[in-house]
């Protein structure tokens, strides 16, 4: 069995990272915002409240969070383990986590905390470009399309994103050090945090984090 947390600002490759550990653990991700949808979707005793409040236009409270996450790690596909991705964001929310865990006989076994800097995350996030037509993203760096602004697929002009533009970026980052960054001394103190720089080859970038989890298993 394990229990991983991935941490890491936007545009760090949480979610890719995530997927090779998927693949090399036979543990399922699980993505707040996923399961706060698919609890809204089939209704569960979350999902319900959960809708009242989004709904009304408001914030899902933590408690309600919690919850969708609880329900979640009850499955059985959870049972040898499950990777939080996005959550917790916050230190009341990782304490909360761990009170749920401890209900259920669990605990964390590893927090891998991804870091990049703030150059390089502006580089790879405002370089993202969509088409307008048929929705297949590029990047004016990493991954242009043949003709600049147009796309490969369907000749669709590409534009850039709300979510992708500078002063945007900045702002989600500024959230992820003000809420989430504290976590990394949290869990830190408990031991937990396995640190991996976030530069370099997709491959490389997973054989370190399998190095730092097996070398903390020892």
């Amino acid at each position: 069995m394990m229990n991983l947390i991935l941490l890491g600002p936007p545009g760090v490759g949480k979610g890719t990272q995530a997927k090779l550990l998927i693949d090399r653990f036979g543990i399922p991700q699980i993505s707040t915002g996923d399961i706060l949808r698919a609890a809204v979707k089939e209704l569960t005793p979350m999902g319900v409240k959960a809708k009242g409040f989004m709904d009304s236009g408001a914030l899902v409270p933590d408690a309600v969070v919690i919850g969708i996450v609880e329900e979640r790690l009850a499955q059985d596909d959870c049972t040898t383990g499950f990777i939080l991705d996005g959550f917790p964001r916050t230190v009341a929310q990782a304490d909360a986590l761990n009170q749920v865990l401890s209900g259920m006989g669990r605990s964390i076994d590893h927090v891998v905390s991804l870091s990049v800097d703030k150059a390089e995350l502006l580089k790879r996030l405002t370089g993202r470009r969509a088409c307008a037509k048929c929705g297949a993203v590029y990047h004016v760096e990493f991954a242009p399309s043949k003709a600049e602004g147009v796309c490969d697929a369907c000749s669709g002009d590409l534009f850039q994103r709300e979510d992708d533009k500078e002063a945007t970026i900045l702002h989600r980052l500024s959230v992820y050090e003000e809420q989430t960054a504290p976590l990394i001394a949290y869990y830190e103190s408990c031991g937990l945090l396995r640190s991996v720089n976030g530069l370099g080859s997709v491959d490389g970038i997973q054989s370190e984090i399998v190095s730092c989890i097996q070398a903390a298993a020892r």
